[in-house]
């Protein structure tokens, strides 16, 4: 399934992505720089009642949210990481296993953490304006 949306649109684009997903879990983003991962992230944890002021995790490499409801919602990016050891030392496990919501950026740079069958969300800038994702499956 290919969703297609603009900066308008993305909550919308959000609200198919939560029904097509169903639960929490770890989410898996995949895209060139610039693509929109973190603002698309960004406009989910509105969705799942973030209140909390939200950033880009590039720095700090894990950011955790509180939603309105007291649950849990992780988004990560492990561009700054050279290997899994790198990634389990910030504590990226926990957040992955943690049972709730957890979206990562760049997985390539630990991909033995993350199994089989777990969402990705490829997102691609059309033409600065438009961006398409797929969700499909890590394997």
């Amino acid at each position: 399934m290919e969703i297609s949306f603009n900066l308008e649109q993305i909550q919308q684009a959000a609200d198919q992505v939560l029904t097509i997903l169903g639960k929490p879990g770890c989410v898996i983003l995949r895209g060139e720089m610039g693509a929109g991962k973190t603002t698309f992230t960004q406009a989910i944890c509105r969705r799942l009642g973030v209140l909390d002021k939200m950033g880009s995790p590039t720095f700090s490499i894990i950011n955790e949210y509180a939603t309105e409801t007291g649950e849990k919602v992780y988004h990560l990016d492990l561009y700054r990481l050279k290997n899994e050891a790198e990634a389990i030392a910030a504590g990226v496990e926990e957040c992955i296993y943690s049972g709730s919501y957890c979206f990562v950026e760049w997985p390539e740079r630990a991909p033995g953490l993350f199994e089989a069958g777990w969402p990705v969300i490829d997102i691609r800038n059309v033409d600065g304006q438009v961006r398409t994702l797929q969700i499909k499956s890590y394997i």
